[in-house]
């Protein structure tokens, strides 16, 4: 019994000095990558994007609200067909199959 305990403890050591050893490794690492990233960000920083203002008459109906009434008339006839191809009480033959 005396063996068996022996080889928990040393197995539980071998794994905490495996961890310690991992989690400092990779704190370094990550201490090494920011310390050279800052160092590189300041020698190569990034390029700030230009922000433009385009303005085209689509964005400006859109901005304004007003939609063209082609297009309300499209949209009305649209869900008016789909309704009524919908809406319609099963046939006979429908009711077969149910």
């Amino acid at each position: 019994m005396n063996s068996m305990e022996q080889q928990f403890l040393e197995a539980g050591t071998l794994m905490f000095a495996g961890m310690v050893v991992v989690f400092a490794f990779l704190s370094l690492l990550i201490l090494f990558i920011t310390v050279v990233l800052a160092k590189l960000a300041v020698k190569f920083p990034d390029p700030i994007a230009p922000t433009t203002n385009r303005s085209n008459k689509k964005n400006k109906k859109a901005a304004s609200g007003k939609i063209s009434p082609a297009i309300v008339a499209a949209i009305s006839g649209a869900v008016t067909r789909y309704r009524q191809q919908h809406s319609q009480k099963p046939s006979s033959s429908q009711k077969a199959k149910i």
